[in-house]
């Protein structure tokens, strides 16, 4: 049974705070949990008024916390954003205190805006080209500590925490495959090299001290409801939220609309659902149609499935029916 798992971004509703996001995202995890989903994971990003994870370790700790069998992580940690002995830090005491939960994805954007990276106090392109050196010496910080050496990662030293590359492109798949690291695509956003990415990642795989063969896990927006018209209700808060960050005004996460092409351009909309074209949105039957066609055509070795429905007990509900279509091994 392929394992299914989940993406959150703590989304913070327009008509909510960021201590009602944490409060959600908590309620989620311990239902995802009940429900047999295999992962949950937070997303970094920075100066984004909708998003309540720019503190991502502390809110995997939160998570985790609260929880008691689900692995938690980072999908991802922009590392460009950070030193690689920080992070190791981090991740080595989250796995200290939840032995054996901790997934540590990371990714090379910068989660944010070209000016909120210079306030990071990160050259973005200095960054991004440095990534697959910040990648080793983030491994080597969890390796044993060799004889004289003189900067470890304590905790962090000498323990086991699955890295996962994150990517939306072919460099990510390329990468990923090179250091024999499982890879985790963002086709929730960013479809459009996603079979390619697949196929190279798994061609060009090279086995690691991690990882013997090769694993890939895709990213995919799906809302379940109980009719095709309700799902499509839920799926404009989404579709605003694309819209509004492409507009340069990325805000809190807007209730649902009853017709999203009043609320945005043809060209907008082309946009959109260009960037959504994965999504699966519709009454349970559809879902699961959906869901299989997606695993026959991708055969990815899990699901990490994401939406940001504006109604909380919605969400739930969602989550809830897309893990009894899994329950009849799709």
């Amino acid at each position: 049974m392929i394992p299914f798992s989940i993406l959150d971004l703590c989304p913070i509703p327009e008509a909510g705070t960021a201590a009602d996001a944490f409060r959600h995202s908590l309620d989620l995890a311990q239902h995802a949990e009940v429900w047999g989903y295999n992962r949950f994971w937070l997303a970094e990003h920075h100066n984004m008024p909708g998003i309540a994870s720019a503190a991502t370790s502390v809110v995997i700790s939160y998570i985790a916390g609260g929880t008691k069998t689900i692995r938690v992580g980072a999908g991802g940690i922009m590392l460009p954003n950070h030193n690689p002995l920080v992070i190791a830090e981090q991740f080595g005491t989250l796995d200290t205190l939840f032995p054996g939960r901790i997934d540590l994805g990371v990714g090379r954007a910068p989660g944010s805006d070209p000016l909120t990276t210079k306030a990071l106090r990160r050259d973005p392109m200095t960054g991004t080209d440095q990534f697959p050196q910040d990648v080793i010496e983030l491994q080597n910080y969890f390796r044993p500590v060799q004889h004289g050496q003189r900067v470890r990662a304590v905790p962090g030293a000498g323990l086991h925490i699955p890295i996962w590359l994150l990517g939306s492109s072919l460099f990510g798949a390329q990468l990923a495959a090179q250091m024999g690291l499982p890879f985790a695509f963002a086709s929730h956003f960013a479809p459009a090299d996603l079979m390619q990415a697949i196929r190279l990642y798994r061609n060009q795989f090279r086995p690691s001290e991690q990882l013997d063969r090769p694993y890939v896990m895709a990213g995919i927006n799906v809302i379940a409801a109980d009719s095709d018209r309700q799902a499509r209700y839920l799926f404009t808060s989404i579709q605003q939220a694309f819209v509004n960050l492409r507009r340069g005004a990325p805000g809190r996460l807007p209730p649902p609309v009853d017709d999203i092409d009043s609320y945005c351009s043809p060209m907008e909309r082309a946009m959109i659902d260009q960037a959504l074209s994965r999504a699966i949105v519709g009454p349970p039957d559809m879902v699961e149609h959906g869901l299989h066609d997606f695993l026959r055509e991708t055969h990815v070795d899990e699901l990490m499935i994401t939406a940001n429905i504006y109604d909380h007990a919605s969400r739930l509900r969602s989550f809830e029916t897309i893990a009894e279509i899994r329950g009849k091994q799709i």
